[in-house]
């Protein structure tokens, strides 16, 4: 697959990704994915992540249920950064975040302190077995 070759990937192998949801434009998340988590995502039509703190391939909403249908996949000018445009699965509204919020970004900085900004709209506990 020459078209992953067209991409500067890091040192360790790895290529960051912006997954954002196409209907509000929400960045609903940031991580990271290897060549075979990339061309997975795109023959699947499913996000599938290099998860660095696992060590594995993670199909985002293996035990959540909220997976990520890969509606675009774009690269930025520099070939170094991947922009999913994705329809987030699983719980209306999408749940994207492992703390049970709709975006990973939930925290706003006020007056030099990071301020929670969006709702838990499920709680983890309900959403991963113990």
């Amino acid at each position: 697959m020459k078209w992953l070759d067209d991409i500067a990937w890091t040192a360790d192998g790895l290529v960051p990704v912006i997954a954002q949801e196409a209907s509000s434009g929400d960045v609903l998340m940031f991580a990271w994915m290897n060549r075979e988590a990339l061309a997975l995502t795109a023959a699947k039509g499913e996000a599938v992540y290099w998860s660095r703190s696992r060590a594995r391939l993670w199909h985002k909403g293996e035990e959540s249920g909220h997976v990520q249908k890969v509606l675009d996949i774009r690269i930025d000018c520099d070939e170094d950064v991947i922009l999913l445009k994705i329809e987030q699965l699983g719980h209306t509204p999408g749940i994207a975040c492992h703390t049970g919020r709709h975006a990973c970004f939930y925290r706003t900085l006020r007056n030099g302190v990071w301020e929670t900004t969006e709702p838990v709209l499920k709680d983890p506990k309900s959403i991963y077995a113990a």
